[in-house]
Formats: C-alpha cells, sequence, structure tokens
C-alpha cells in the first residue's frame, strides 16, 4: 500500500513519540504497577516485569507502530488491507476502545469532582460531617473512615448493591460533561490540535511527580515503604501469577490491541523512524511506573508509619491509665517493651484489657496491598489529609491524575475516531469536528449511567471484563496474521522499505516465536481462571458496616458480562463471513451475467 499524500501528519517526530507516551503513561503506571510490586515481591518483581517487556512488550508494540505508518490508515482500513477477511480485527478494537472511553473518563470525572473540593480550608475527606441533629459525626462515617465516606458516600453516592437503581448524581454529571467537553476540544481538529496538547499532557505529570517525589521522600516515615518496595522476596519469582501479572502489566500499560497505536502512527511520515520511536517510548512507560511506585511507597511509607505510631499512641496511653505510670514512664520507642515488662509483672491486670489492647504492626500496614480507585481516591486522600498545607498537595495531585487520564483519553477517542473518518461514506457526509462531537455526544450520553446510584458497579464491571479478554484474543491474531498471513518476509520487505533496513533477528524472533506463545499462553490462564473462578463478583457498599462485601453478581449482570466478552471478539468471525458471503454473492452474480451473455 502506497503513501496517502491528503492524509494529515504530525508536525514533527517529536509530536508523535509524545502522543505515545501521553497515551502508554496513563493511571495505570500510578495505581496498577505499585500494587503489583507489592503483592509480588517488591524491588523482586521487577526482574519477570523488565523481562515481560523485552519478550512482549517492545515487539508487539513495534508492529503496531509499523502496520499503522505503512497502510496509513486506522485499524480497521489497515486489517483490511492486510486481508479483506481481517476488517473484523480492527473493528474489534474498535468496539473495545469505544467500551473503554464509555467509562475511563467517568474516572476524569471523579478527578475533577476531588480536584474543586481541594479549595477548602478544611479537605471534605479529612473529618466526618456532622449529623442532621448536630449531635455528633454521621453513623456511616464513623463506622468507615472520612476518606471511604467521601468516595462512596459525597462522590458516588453509592447504593448497597449492582440491582438498587436510582437516579443521576447531579454533581458527577456535570463533571462528566466537563472533562468530555475537554476532550472535545483536545481532538476538534483531529491530529492538528492532538499534536499541540500532547506537550503539555505527556510532560505536566512528569513535573508533578518530581515535586510529589521530593515531598514523598522528606516526609515522617518515607524510607520505610521505599525500603520495603525495594527488598526483593525473590521466593515470589517461584509464583507463576507473578510472570502472568507481570505479562499482563506491560499488555495493558502500553496500550496494545486498542488500536490506537495504529492510528497514531498512521499520520506518521513514510519514512519515519518508528523502530527508535517504539524502543524509547517502551522504556519511558515502563521507567515511569517504577519511578511512580518510589513516589508512591514513599507516601505508603508515611501513611503506614503515621497509622503505625497512632496504633502505639494509643496503646502507650490505654497503658498508663490502666498501670497508674508516670505520663513519661511509656514513649513511643519503648512501648513494646512495657507491653513485655507488664505483662511479666502484673499478669491478672494485664490480663484484664482483653480487646482494647491492639496489635501494633509496621510490616502489616505496609503489606495492605490496595490498587485502582481504592489507592488513588482513598488511599492518597488519606495520605494528603495528613500532610502540611494538605490544600496544595490535593490540588497538584488531582491535575496529575487528570492530566494522565486525558492524555489516555485522547489515544482511546481517536482509536475510535480514525478508523470512522477512513470509511468513504462518513468522510463523503461528515466533516472532522461534526464526527468528533459525535463521538464525544455519543460516549457522553451512555457514561451517564455510570453517574446513577449503582452506576460504580456498573463501572467495575467494564472494567473487570470490558477488554481484557478481547484484547489478548485481538492481538494474538494480530501477530498471527502479520507473521503467518500476511507473511514475515512481507512485513520485512515493508520495513525495509520505510526503514532503509531489514530486521534483525531479535523482531523475527520475538515476533515468529516468543510473543505469540507468549499469549496463547495469557490466553489459557486467562479462560482457565475465569472458569475456575466460580460466579464473578463484585465489591458492593455496606453502609450498616462501614466496608466493602463480596456479593455476586445476579444473572442479568452475569448475562450482560457475557455479552461484555463476546461482543467485541465475535466481530472477527463475523466481519469474515460478511465478507466471504459479499465475494461468493459477487462471483454468483458475474457467473450469471456471462451465463446471459452466451445465451443471448
Amino acid at each position: 500500500m502506497g503513501k496517502d499524500a491528503a492524509r494529515a501528519e504530525w508536525d514533527n517526530p517529536m509530536q508523535f513519540v509524545l502522543a505515545c507516551v501521553s497515551y502508554a503513561v496513563g493511571l495505570g503506571n500510578v495505581w496498577r504497577f505499585p500494587y503489583l510490586c507489592q503483592m509480588h515481591g517488591g524491588g523482586g518483581f521487577l526482574i519477570p516485569y523488565l523481562l515481560m517487556l523485552v519478550l512482549l512488550g517492545v515487539p508487539l508494540f513495534y508492529m503496531e507502530l509499523a502496520i499503522g505508518q505503512k497502510m496509513r490508515l486506522g485499524s480497521i482500513g489497515a486489517w483490511r488491507a492486510i486481508n479483506p477477511y481481517l476488517g473484523g480485527v480492527g473493528l474489534a478494537s474498535v468496539v473495545t476502545s469505544m467500551y473503554l472511553c464509555l467509562y475511563y473518563n467517568v474516572i476524569n470525572a471523579w478527578s475533577f469532582w476531588y480536584l474543586f473540593h481541594s479549595f477548602q480550608s478544611v479537605l471534605p475527606w479529612a473529618e466526618c460531617p456532622v449529623n442532621s441533629n448536630l449531635t455528633g459525626h454521621v453513623e456511616e462515617c464513623e463506622r468507615a473512615t472520612p476518606t471511604q465516606y467521601f468516595f462512596y458516600r459525597e462522590t458516588l453516592d453509592i447504593s448497597g448493591s449492582i440491582e438498587e437503581n436510582g437516579g443521576i448524581h447531579m454533581g458527577q454529571a456535570l463533571c462528566l460533561l466537563l472533562a468530555w467537553m475537554i476532550v472535545y476540544l483536545f481532538i476538534v481538529k483531529g491530529v492538528k490540535s492532538t499534536g499541540k496538547v500532547v506537550y503539555f499532557t505527556a510532560t505536566f505529570p512528569y513535573l508533578v511527580l518530581i515535586i510529589y517525589l521530593i515531598r514523598g521522600v522528606t516526609l515522617h516515615g518515607a524510607i520505610n515503604g521505599v525500603k520495603y518496595m525495594f527488598t526483593p522476596k525473590m521466593e515470589q519469582l517461584a509464583n507463576p501469577t507473578t510472570w502472568i501479572n507481570a505479562a499482563t502489566q506491560i499488555f495493558f500499560s502500553l496500550g496494545l490491541g486498542f488500536g490506537s497505536l495504529i492510528a497514531f502512527a498512521s499520520y506518521n511520515q513514510y519514512n519515519n523512524n518508528f523502530e527508535k520511536q517504539a524502543i524509547v517510548v517502551s522504556m519511558v512507560n515502563s521507567s515511569t511506573s517504577i519511578f511512580a511506585s518510589i513516589v508512591t511507597f514513599s507516601i505508603y511509607g508515611f501513611k503506614a508509619t503515621f497509622n503505625y505510631e497512632s496504633c502505639l499512641e494509643r496503646v502507650r496511653l490505654l497503658l498508663l491509665n490502666t498501670f497508674d505510670l508516670a505520663e513519661d514512664t511509656i514513649s513511643l520507642e519503648n512501648v513494646i517493651h512495657w507491653i513485655a515488662e507488664l505483662n511479666r509483672t502484673h499478669p491478672e491486670q494485664f490480663a484484664s484489657l482483653g480487646g482494647r489492647l491492639e496489635t501494633c504492626d509496621l510490616e502489616a500496614e505496609l503489606d495492605t496491598a490496595v490498587e485502582g480507585t481504592g489507592l488513588a481516591f482513598i488511599v492518597y486522600s488519606e495520605a494528603i489529609k495528613n500532610m502540611p498545607v494538605s490544600q496544595l498537595w490535593s490540588v497538584l495531585y488531582f491535575i496529575m491524575l487528570l492530566l494522565l487520564g486525558m492524555g489516555s483519553m485522547l489515544g482511546n477517542v481517536i482509536a475510535v475516531i480514525t478508523p470512522l473518518s477512513d470509511l468513504k461514506f462518513i468522510s463523503r457526509y461528515m466533516s472532522t469536528k461534526t464526527l468528533n462531537g459525535l463521538v464525544c455526544l455519543f460516549c457522553l450520553l451512555l457514561g451517564l449511567g455510570f453517574t446513577t446510584h449503582s452506576g460504580n458497579y456498573w463501572f467495575t464491571m467494564f472494567n473487570d471484563y470490558g477488554a481484557t479478554f478481547s484484547l489478548l484474543f485481538i492481538v494474538l491474531i494480530e501477530v498471527i496474521t502479520v507473521c503467518y498471513i500476511y507473511g514475515i518476509k512481507r512485513f520485512e520487505k515493508d520495513v525495509e522499505d520505510m526503514l532503509g533496513h531489514r530486521l534483525n533477528c531479535y523482531w523475527k524472533i520475538m515476533l515468529a516465536g516468543v510473543s505469540p506463545i507468549l499469549l496463547i499462553a495469557l490466553f489459557i490462564f486467562y479462560i482457565v481462571n475465569y472458569i475456575q473462578g466460580g460466579t464473578p463478583t463484585y465489591q458492593a457498599w455496606n453502609k450498616e458496616l462501614g466496608k466493602s462485601v463480596v456479593t455476586e453478581y445476579p444473572p442479568y449482570a452475569q448475562a450482560f458480562i457475557g455479552l461484555l466478552l463476546a461482543s467485541s471478539v465475535c466481530c472477527i468471525p463475523l466481519t469474515a463471513l460478511y465478507t466471504y458471503c459479499k465475494k461468493r454473492n459477487l462471483a454468483s452474480g458475474k457467473r450469471e451475467r456471462t451465463v446471459s451473455t452466451v445465451s443471448a
């Protein structure tokens, strides 16, 4: 396929690199990678993570950039150009990206909500609100924590289960409208406006991370968190789940299979050096994950130390009051010694303490692993409220989350818009601005469902099942297509045509052998894990207990999960079948015309 002279292009290669960085470096680097480090042996997790980057991440990233730059089309057109029967691969990518667009911007709406609430003399999640009788604090907040109450009740106004529906949370709906208006302004002129925006969305989060790093490592107890991260637990390397999670983290963090990378690369100049860019973006993405983890673990250390010392202080006061000791007898440094000493010298009186004596353990505090929205909006908020000038750190943090989220949203929306704008019947009747506006409006209207009282449960469902299975399948089909249907030799000639040199051994071995085997293993693991998992469950908020409880999805929700899993994957065989029937009808039509001409 040749070059498309009329196609818009990035102003320079740096814009393309920054667009890829802005897209790939997202919320997962801040809230998923640190969680995996915590779960799988701290610094030891870096070994499988970096290995999977080399074996899986970089080769597949390279392949998608090469396809986009060669074909100069979005995902649907690019795969149809490779093989007419494979247009469904691109369509599956568009459907998956559409699912992501629907719920991902809801996170940005939450970030706006928290940002707007940060401009107060006392952060609203720092303490429990007073009840309606003005006689004490709200009971639900006292059972939980102020940060949990603010997230689940003030931000989400969440129902008790997915079956308890309710109206739209107007504050959240307005924040979602604002988020989609900004996305539209970012993409209104296509690649020309996006190319300008990425200079900011790709670089500013690093400035905030650096500021947070300087602040984080100077916090009391931060060193405990950093030491915890870099102390490897090598026994975790024998755990297969560690390797599976390393591979999936690389896979999803780089944004493979969504069609965004193909769309971005389609706006490159034909001879752009995408090989170097693929390596640079992959390395920047992984380095950011590690860098963000140091920041996160310094804040973990501060929070864990704060909770640990608060626990010790409660125990100290309990011992002083129970045993009638002088104020300066017990300090935080020797409280553990005094527990053992008083248990030895006053066993009966000590036994009377019963359940009032807490067990304070710094390691247990650090072991408490949290990911996703729980880390971003609850754990971080809890740490921020205890910092001096907490409003400043809150504003900075939520601006960073917004820019990370918006940068990824640009890639998600472009993955939908680029293939649609390549379709002749759409481009003939619709301008770029109109198409972009209609896609944003469509996503906004459907996304309002996530702002209802039960909306967070649907958000969790989309997050858990909307992309994982389909992306593994899509990228597996992609790599098999390039290497064994299109042919590795033809692909090699295309690369030589663009870069001036052939594929080296590393790319060929990875693409033709190692990467497909790893993808098949991941795919099988996912299916087995899903089957063995039994009935799908979710975390339902119980306001009576002040915590989340594991609840099974009702039958209709399980049916919807099945629809989510199958809908995008089904695009591949159904499109192939449609193409086959269309060709067969055309062929039979030609034969009929030939027979009638001969008869005449």
